[in-house]
């Protein structure tokens, strides 16, 4: 694509794929914002310009950073701002919202307000501005909260749900370096795995998930057989250091390709892991999809 020729035209998946910003909510900005006015051909199908692909980038850039929406679109406009959202309250309200849709057990209302913040902002903002912080708030209330363990049910099932379709629809569609992502022995929680995939998806990676308490032994037939670039392994704190070490380090020694290990065992061991030459992954998703394009780029060009 040639993104140097002003005068060149994109169809609406072009730009897609080249910002990471979903058809959907490219279309949203347009209809309820009025941010990205693309041209049209006679059949009424959107053309957009290098210029517009500036600026959606640019619009990613000031979300990531907690801007409003309505507040990217007054500035652009040039209208008045004086009655501007504060960012951190549109993700608040967002919160409430879907911890009172948990509290009724009503997943109706759960879709409706998840696929409203989805139609407005990229995959890798909602997670960071609502998923994350939700479950924070979720797992402070089932501490004390009648009905918690059912609370917690419901909703896992849902998020579950709604993540694996979001996750294997965009997945099909990458042809980005391919990852395996698993959890390590013992580990059965895997939203955090889960969320890490979407990220990678969101930056182009191709994920071969495979879930939760994984062996680690297994990986070396997986990657046998696959033409992956990566293997990222996740772990809470509450696993045998150790042991999960050890077993990380027979596998390193089989492989060419890097090993990356995230969650909160990345933290607990580090000098272990980095011993045992793994990559133990930052905190934040951001932070550790980066660490692993990164890290693979290196790789794939060692003399840079």
């Amino acid at each position: 694509m040639e993104t140097n020729n002003n005068n060149q035209q994109y169809p609406i998946r072009t730009v897609s794929e080249v910002t990471g910003v979903n058809a959907v909510t490219l279309r949203a900005w347009e209809r309820r914002y009025g941010l990205i006015q693309p041209l049209r051909t006679p059949k009424g199908h959107r053309l957009y310009t290098q210029d517009d692909i500036s600026l959606i980038n640019d619009i990613q850039r000031r979300l990531a950073d907690g801007t409003a929406i309505s507040k990217i679109a007054r500035d652009i406009s040039s209208t008045s701002s004086d009655d501007t959202d504060s960012p951190a309250d549109v993700w608040v309200h967002y919160r409430q919202r879907m911890v009172s849709a948990v509290e009724a057990f009503n997943e109706s209302g759960l879709d409706t307000i998840y696929n409203d913040a989805m139609s407005l902002y990229p995959v890798d903002i909602v997670t960071l501005r609502l998923i994350l912080p939700l479950l924070d708030d979720l797992g402070e209330r089932w501490k004390t909260q009648p009905g918690r363990i059912a609370e917690e049910h419901f909703f896992s099932v849902y998020l579950r749900n709604k993540l694996g379709a979001r996750f294997h629809h965009q997945n099909l569609r990458n042809n980005g370096p391919t990852l395996i992502a698993a959890c390590l022995p013992g580990e059965h929680h895997e939203f955090g795995l889960l969320l890490f995939a979407l990220m990678a998806n969101s930056k182009g990676f191709r994920i071969i998930l495979l879930g939760a308490d994984l062996p680690v032994y297994e990986l070396h037939h997986v990657v046998s057989k696959t033409q992956c670039q990566g293997v990222v392994l996740s772990g809470s704190a509450t696993l045998d250091c150790s042991n999960i070490v050890a077993d990380i380090e027979l596998l390193t020694r089989e492989l060419t390709i890097p090993v990356f290990v995230g969650g909160d065992i990345s933290e607990l061991c580090t000098q272990k892991l980095t011993a045992a030459n793994v990559f133990a992954l930052e905190t934040g998703l951001a932070n550790s999809v980066s660490t692993v394009a990164k890290q693979l780029q290196k790789n794939a060009n060692p003399n840079l």
